[in-house]
């Protein structure tokens, strides 16, 4: 099968023909149909996240937000069978650990980051193995198509995680997003679904743009002001009730903190990147003061889509409205190299293998 697999960090990625994976007894096979291009690759193909034990290694390869059809099952796989039409979270549980019993999968004491180690090859590719059937695959709503719901294993199921699960929205509240890549115009769509009143807050007015498209009621350019935060005060008539950082830097995260009123939630998405090496200062005297909380949120439990599809069936979400292009399997490079300065809108997808 092709496959656009890592030969250097931060060098083209090398299109190669590779064997097709045969299915564990608990596994099963997926024909990728479509597979989003996240900013968490382009941390894989710049080499991050050796301070996570996630430095990804010559030989991977990179995507982790497939969705597509179930082509082969292992002889122990129960609740999955050849032609469902599934979507695959990147974080992957083994199903049979306590966190994963107690519905808690996205963080499993042994979790399988797709795409980012050997164990799990990852969705740039034809075919990709998925471990864990039974528990990690999530069979699609009749009448989407794979392209629609290729950022659902990423970026729109890690907002929906933050803000619906770990949050604690309620209406009319503010919210400011801080960057709006995949994660965070999702986040601005899904923010405005629950009831939220959104600020987006981005260096680029192309972005600022698709989140007003999104729902974002009032937008703030981070190149253009002095004081982000005071500017997110000052809009919101005192702080916003709950700040995302989606994109993962000092910058952002600080803005963030900053930007919440009293008993504000700051909720950390992003992941660092070299440059912070996981290690972020915060005003922390400021938080005591105000009894602002720090909120990590980190993927999504599978069992849980469901309460997306629920929104997705009566058009309250649109995944599929977050989604910008679709290119070819020879074009992921390309897409890379442009976040690097940020470039990108929205989510890329491969749907051309």
């Amino acid at each position: 099968m092709r496959a656009a697999v890592l030969e250097e960090h931060g060098e083209p990625l090398s299109i190669e023909e590779v064997d097709a994976p045969e299915p564990a007894p608990d596994g099963a096979v997926v024909e990728v149909e479509a597979c989003g291009v996240c900013r968490s690759d382009w941390h894989g193909w710049q080499g991050d996240w050796e301070w996570l034990d996630l430095e990804t290694q010559s030989g991977q390869i990179l995507g982790h937000e497939p969705a597509g059809r179930v082509i082969a099952v292992g002889e122990d796989v129960e609740g999955v069978a050849e032609g469902d039409h599934v979507a695959v979270p990147f974080n992957l549980g083994d199903g049979v650990c306590p966190q994963c019993q107690r519905g808690h999968s996205n963080t499993c004491e042994n979790v399988m980051p797709l795409g980012f180690i050997e164990a799990v090859q990852g969705a740039f590719a034809e075919q990709v193995h998925v471990p864990a059937a039974d528990h990690n695959l999530v069979e699609l709503p009749d009448g989407v198509s794979s392209v629609d719901m290729a950022g659902l294993g990423c970026r729109f199921m890690t907002s929906f995680h933050a803000l619906a699960h770990r949050a604690d929205i309620g209406a009319g509240d503010w919210v400011a997003v801080h960057g709006c890549g995949g994660v965070g115009l999702s986040a601005v769509h899904i923010a405005d679904a629950l009831g939220g009143n959104v600020v987006a807050v981005d260096l680029k007015d192309e972005k600022l743009d698709k989140a007003r498209e999104l729902g974002a009621v009032e937008t703030v350019n981070a190149e253009a002001v002095d004081d982000v935060p005071g500017e997110v005060q000052a809009i919101t008539d005192g702080g916003a009730g709950i700040a995302m950082d989606a994109l993962g830097i000092e910058t952002t995260s600080q803005n963030s903190v900053m930007s919440l009123g009293t008993r504000g939630q700051h909720i950390q998405v992003g992941l660092t990147t070299e440059e912070e090496r996981g290690m972020i200062s915060l005003p922390s005297d400021a938080m005591v003061m105000q009894e602002i909380e720090f909120i990590g949120s980190l993927g999504m439990p599978p069992t849980r889509y469901d309460e997306i599809f629920r929104m997705v069936s009566t058009g309250k979400l649109r995944p599929e409205a977050v989604v910008s292009e679709t290119i070819g399997l020879e074009d992921v490079s390309d897409k890379l190299e442009a976040m690097t300065d940020f470039e990108t809108v929205g989510i890329p997808v491969v749907d051309e293998f």
